[in-house]
């Protein structure tokens, strides 16, 4: 192997350094949290999966309306879009207490919500399926 020694790797010792196997690391860079970058994004990617989001027109609503959702009932609101996922629903009205929410399941992403007092007519359009929790 030729070495330089005008600060300047040569050829060889770039190959030696990056195409060899016994060059390139196999040490898993760690966070403060000890993990790697690779079980953070598999963890985004299952955490995102299970989510429920709220559009803006959606938490605008929540906040017209003063409507606070629960720990509780934010579990139940995401349990019954994956029931909907489930059963191929891709509108869904989901209803959780005294609380109707229109999700969008392939974002998963809530639309709107209304209380009972703003479902007096009791008609929902624009939906597909409806999932009572």
């Amino acid at each position: 192997m030729k070495v330089q020694k005008n600060g300047f790797l040569s050829i060889e010792q770039l190959q030696d350094k990056y195409l060899t196997p016994a060059g390139k690391s196999t040490a898993k860079t760690l966070t403060a949290e000890g993990k790697s970058f690779q079980e953070i994004l598999e963890g985004s990617r299952a955490g995102a999966e299970g989510e429920v989001k709220f559009s803006k027109h959606a938490a605008g609503r929540l906040a017209d309306r003063n409507i606070e959702l629960t720990g509780n009932q934010i579990e139940r609101l995401k349990e019954g879009a994956q029931k909907a996922q489930e059963k191929g629903i891709r509108e869904s009205l989901v209803i959780v207490d005294q609380l109707a929410f229109i999700v969008n399941i392939p974002n998963n992403t809530v639309v709107t919500a209304m209380n009972h007092g703003d479902t007096a007519e009791n008609i929902f359009t624009n939906i597909d399926g409806a999932v009572i929790i």
